[in-house]
């Protein structure tokens, strides 16, 4: 399928607006990595302890940020997500596991100190767990003449759980609990004597991940790329020439680095979805440039007399069809990841979303416009040879030197 017939665009004409904007993406996102001291990374690679709080109703995030900062050794980072939820991201550093597992009681506590009701004694529905849950309603069942046995009363709790987890982990009234089986009228009395719904939860989304183990993860994830890049210009090296390999390698890691400069300059954390992202932008934006490289192959075989430039842009133009029908439609894929795969996506989808803009222009104005610079100097440098060694003055041999008593 061909969505453009016998075009004829002049692409290498106006190659130079586009690197100058690479140049400058490229600039600005060091300097704000400078800024920063490196990427921000997300608590896989840095370590800490990451929350996901849901609120009913939006979160009083300047609220959240002082309870916590009067609790906490270090300023907690708090942050809403884009996607327009009532969820707020809580993360906190720690040297060692002690102080995170330690970090991660203070933030729970102060919650529910701050937004809950822990003074009346009773349960918080919104935040306990099955076995939190069982514990609370054992004595009062069987003080009301409820005959249910110990593990009837925690398979009970770990359904009424489970149901609650399913609708968003958050209860408006406890009397939504009838439509679970099981749940009679007087449980439900019950339940609103020994417990109460607290405007948020936390207790199920958290993530703790030592500082040992995110430096690892940070050397790997590194590792990973790099060990692509070279895997791929070892290829490209082996199927072409040496500079079509160092052309790809170099659009790869101008994406890479316009990509990752990009997420500094919105202050964005380095994830390891970020990471997975990155990966596959490196092998997305490979695929396009060899795609071109391979057409230049084949055009430089049939006429071998026509002008690079020429020959690369007609190469363009014979795979512009390809590369709009698949940046196009990639792209729609990620844009919709980006507006409805909700937090655990974003930063994946985001990545991408940069990636695929930047890798599609890089294959054409990037990756081809050093391969074209490359040979124009080769042969410019081959064509200086000759008329150097030309205008060079004639040296005139060398005598043997004279045996003077022979000679005598």
């Amino acid at each position: 399928m061909e969505l453009f017939k016998q075009t004829n665009f002049d692409f290498l004409r106006h190659k130079w607006p586009f690197i100058i904007a690479s140049l400058i993406l490229s600039a600005g996102g060091i300097v704000s990595l400078a800024l920063h001291g490196g990427p921000r990374y997300g608590i896989e690679f840095k370590g800490g302890m990451l929350m996901t709080a849901r609120f009913q109703s939006t979160p009083p995030i300047e609220e959240i940020r002082s309870a916590l900062s009067k609790t906490l050794a270090n300023p907690p980072s708090v942050q809403t997500f884009e996607n327009g939820s009532n969820e707020v991201e809580i993360g906190t550093e720690g040297a060692d596991d002690v102080t995170l597992a330690k970090n991660r009681q203070i933030v729970l506590d102060t919650l529910a100190k701050t937004f809950g009701h822990p003074e009346t004694g009773k349960l918080d529905l919104n935040n306990a767990s099955g076995g939190q849950l069982a514990d609370r309603l054992r004595d009062p069942l069987q003080k009301a003449g409820v005959q249910l046995s110990d593990q009837q009363v925690n398979d009970l709790s770990t359904q009424i759980v489970a149901w609650r987890d399913q609708r968003g982990g958050l209860l408006n009234s406890i009397d939504q609990l009838r439509a679970v089986p099981g749940v009679t009228q007087q449980i439900v009395s019950i339940l609103n004597q020994e417990s109460y719904l607290a405007p948020y939860t936390a207790a199920r989304n958290i993530e703790i991940v030592g500082p040992k183990v995110g430096a690892e993860q940070r050397t790997q994830a590194i590792q990973a790329t790099l060990l692509a890049l070279a895997g791929m210009l070892v290829y490209i090296w082996f199927r072409f020439e040496w500079i079509y390999g160092v052309g790809a390698v170099i659009a790869v890691f101008h994406d890479t680095i316009i990509t990752i400069g990009l997420f500094s300059i919105l202050n964005k954390e380095i994830t390891l979805t970020v990471i997975a992202a990155l990966l596959t932008l490196v092998g997305y934006s490979m695929n396009d440039t060899i795609v071109i490289f391979d057409r230049i192959r084949e055009n430089l075989h049939l006429n071998r007399r026509e002008r690079l430039v020429d020959v690369i842009n007609r190469s363009v133009n014979q795979t512009l069809s390809r590369t709009v029908m698949t940046s196009g439609l990639t792209f729609l894929t990620v844009v919709a990841l980006f507006l409805f795969g909700g937090p655990v996506l974003h930063g994946f989808s985001l990545a991408l979303v940069l990636g695929i803009i930047v890798g599609t222009y890089s294959s054409v104005f990037v990756a081809s416009p050093i391969v074209l610079f490359w040979h124009d100097w080769a042969d410019a440098r081959k064509k200086t040879a000759p008329s150097a060694a030309a205008s060079r003055p004639a040296v005139a041999p060398a005598k043997a030197p004279v045996d003077k008593k022979r000679s005598a």
